[in-house]
């Protein structure tokens, strides 16, 4: 059975990389769409090769697949050249595996990793001609499901889905599809359908609820408009992880991927409990995945698609208990083989150190710490229980070892920081670099490389941080310069090399992270404007942005500008994501004491996950 491309020959060869839309790649799952019930689109909402690099699609996707009555298709952005193409001769948009259009589909499933790609998901509706809002779908249109990071807020993005699904996916599409299968049997309509399908716990219905303000522009309430439709959303959680569904057959793309590798993940969460990371907080609590079933998972996954690379998947690698026996485990039995084994988030330590000897080309290969703030008053605040002595120690472990070149990532703007804070980074490159020239002559190999890179700090839902204000562009460009002026005053500043983000992304991406269901009219008018991939420098325009919220008279810095009141209503609240407001609201205040919070193994800090009964919260307690 072979399939008739979507795209013609012609087409093809006029655009860039045209192996991105044409599916048939090894592992791919093939069906007859006439044979199953439900059909389901996968979508990433960026170009081919970051979507195959996300492991939560392939996880569903496998998942799905792996039922009869379901088969699960992927679609990803067109890149801008296929994109007008596409608008211009009036191609809808298809899916990879049957290369036929989304509109013919049950559901799409939209990934919603960053807040940067939420041009793209009106892109990917509009070529899939399907009507963006999701009050204008009729039953011929296919439901739209959102899942992901950014669902923790999904208020800006209300209006164009039917659903979203709050939380890891392995837990209740079951039960969705169950209800599906029924509401077609029973020719239920579409609002029956989604009426039903708000009472699955994590399934949240946007239509379903009612939003009214203050007049200061805060929320008053925000409330369900039926009895039966839940006031909370509570976020699903797989405590079973070593028993939870993962691909052992991954589908291999055909360019190279961003992530061209076998991904295992060895852990979901994390016991650190920094203060500005969303994923710590959200994904609790620590569970750990069995290590044998993770021997086999490996050895099936290198079988099955023949990547010479391994990468061991996890928010703090270092923070796996049976660590040493997995990664001695991969070095006996595929180093020889040629397989490449890396090891990303690992703090470094004598062990770390002593793994990655074994597994990188030290000359080639770069150390990366992530301090996040430069000096130790600042790294307490925001919980990064690092210190600079542990810093140091490590990197003189490291040059000792071999290695010359350090990457160090660190954040700008967050709570509290000052003028000495900024330096501080350029002091602390500074140290690391003397560190290195105190190794003898004939012992190093050569200058040591130090790159520092900031990033202007967003604060994001369900974290400590969410009260916390931002800053303008040239605020955030500001401290870019403090540090860039501190660095060239360095003594080892020909060995510091220094970069910083975007500043107007930042401020962009701090109104979507905490905007309300008011920042969805201005996604429309900037999509038609031309703003799609605005997660790449080269198609970012900030002028279409700031022209939109003029013409729509919003404030962009009530979104962004403004310190929380600890009593403001979030256009989040409505979900319950394990943290208590109460133990976010506690670090909040304990950051402004600069008191650093000991990480979950060595005590319980009473974030709320002990609910889920497992975990790190109940290692001891067996």
């Amino acid at each position: 059975m072979s399939t008739k491309l979507a795209l013609s020959d012609e087409i093809l060869l006029t655009i860039d990389k045209p192996a991105r839309y044409i599916g048939n790649e090894l592992n791919m799952v093939k069906k007859d769409p006439k044979d199953v019930e439900i059909r389901f689109a996968m979508c990433f909402p960026d170009v081919y090769e970051i979507g195959m690099s996300h492991l939560g699609m392939q996880i569903l996707y496998d998942m799905f697949n792996k039922r009869d009555d379901i088969y699960c298709e992927r679609v990803f952005s067109p890149w801008p050249d296929l994109h007008k193409i596409m608008k211009e001769q009036k191609i809808p948009l298809f899916a990879l595996e049957s290369q036929e259009p989304l509109k013919k589909f049950d559901f799409i499933g939209i990934t919603i990793q960053y807040e940067m790609c939420y041009t793209n998901i009106l892109q990917i509706l509009d070529l899939a001609q399907i009507p963006l809002f999701a009050k204008d779908r009729t039953k011929e249109d296919p439901i739209i499901i959102g899942g992901g990071p950014c669902t923790y807020n999904p208020e800006p993005l209300a209006d164009f889905f039917d659903l979203f699904y709050i939380g890891e996916g392995e837990t209740q599409y079951d039960k969705l599809f169950a209800l599906y299968k029924e509401a077609k049997k029973k020719k239920w309509t579409r609002e029956e359908f989604l009426r039903k399908a708000a009472q699955i716990p994590g399934i949240y219905v946007p239509s379903l609820y009612e939003v009214t303000y203050k007049e200061d522009g805060t929320i008053l309430e925000m409330k369900p408009k039926y009895e039966d439709v839940p006031i909370k959303v509570e976020k699903q959680v797989v405590m079973d992880l070593t028993d939870a569904p993962y691909p052992e057959k991954p589908i291999v793309p055909f360019i190279k991927a961003t992530q061209d590798r076998v991904v295992l993940e060895i852990q979901r969460g994390c016991i650190r409990g920094c203060r500005f990371c969303q994923a710590g907080m959200i994904y609790r609590p620590n569970r750990e995945k069995n290590i044998e079933v993770l021997k086999k998972h490996a050895y099936e996954m290198l079988k099955n698609t023949g990547h010479e690379e391994i990468s061991l998947s996890s928010l703090s690698s270092s923070d796996y208990s049976e660590l040493e026996e997995l990664v001695s485990f991969l070095i006996d039995n595929f180093k020889e083989k040629g397989v490449n084994i890396s090891l990303p988030s690992l703090r470094i330590d004598a062990f770390s150190l002593d793994v990655m000897g074994k597994v990188q080309d030290i000359r080639k290969s770069s150390l990366t710490f992530a301090p996040e703030a430069g000096s130790q008053r600042l790294r307490d605040v925001i919980n990064k229980g690092l210190t600079e002595e542990v810093i140091l120690n490590g990197a003189g472990m490291a040059f000792e070892g071999g290695w010359q070149k350090v990457k160090l990532y660190f954040m700008l703007g967050l709570p509290t920081e000052t003028t000495e804070d900024m330096r501080a980074i350029a002091e602390l490159a500074n140290k690391i670099a003397v560190r290195y020239y105190e190794i003898p002559k004939e012992q190093r190999n050569g200058k040591c490389q130090i790159t520092i890179s900031t990033s202007f700090f967003v604060p994001k839902p369900f974290t400590p941080f969410q009260w916390a204000r931002m800053y303008d562009k040239d605020n955030y460009l500001g401290r870019a310069k403090t540090v860039n002026d501190a660095v060239k005053e360095q003594l080892n500043r020909k060995s510091i090399k220094y970069n910083w983000h975007e500043a107007d992304v930042t401020v962009l991406e701090g109104i979507f992270a905490r905007g309300d269901r008011r920042i969805g009219q201005a996604l429309v008018k900037a999509y038609e404007k031309g703003c799609i991939f605005d997660a790449w420098s080269e198609f970012f325009d900030n002028s279409k942005w700031l022209e939109t919220f003029e013409e729509l008279g919003i404030d962009t810095d009530f979104y962004t500008m403004r310190e929380r009141d600890r009593e403001e209503v979030f256009p989040w609240d409505f979900i319950d994501a394990g943290v208590t407001k109460e133990f976010l609201l506690r670090q909040w205040d304990i950051a402004h004491e600069e008191t650093v919070t000991p990480n979950c193994r060595m005590k319980c800090a009473g974030c709320g996950a002990m609910r889920y009964k497992g975990g790190v919260c109940y290692e001891d307690k067996n």
